[in-house]
């Protein structure tokens, strides 16, 4: 099986480092961004195939404009949210049901902070 990329977006530089060296170690090629609109840039760059990507960036709906954008361009990519929405202000959604995918546009939706065993799992899954 060929090398996996996927792209870790998060304004959390400390974040996007510990994720990388992480999937780097089980052997994935990792390309990050800090920002929606470097992410959108490194996406058309790369063409990654998955992204991993934080809520709340530089604004509060960053990562759903995110993953909006990546769904309407390559529409198969798998794209995980993180975000800490529900211990931050006690709202709590996920991504289980087609019309919840049909607003958040992404196929995972994880709570920060997130066990890297549990995102690994999410991506063989969703990769498979």
């Amino acid at each position: 099986m060929s090398e996996k990329t996927v792209m870790v977006v998060d304004d959390d530089v400390d974040l996007v480092l510990e994720l990388q060296v992480q999937l780097e170690a089980v052997g994935y090629r990792v390309v990050t961004a800090h920002s929606d609109k470097q992410a959108r840039e490194v996406a058309d760059k790369t063409h990654p195939d998955a992204a991993v990507i934080d809520l709340m960036m530089e604004e509060h709906d960053s990562g759903f404009a995110l993953a909006h954008y990546l769904k309407r361009r390559m529409p198969e990519m798998p794209v995980i949210l993180l975000t800490a929405v529900a211990s931050e202000t006690g709202i709590d959604f996920d991504a289980t049901t087609a019309e919840e995918r049909s607003w958040i546009r992404a196929d995972v939706v994880l709570d920060k902070p997130v066990r890297f065993e549990t995102l690994h799992a999410q991506l063989q899954r969703l990769l498979a």
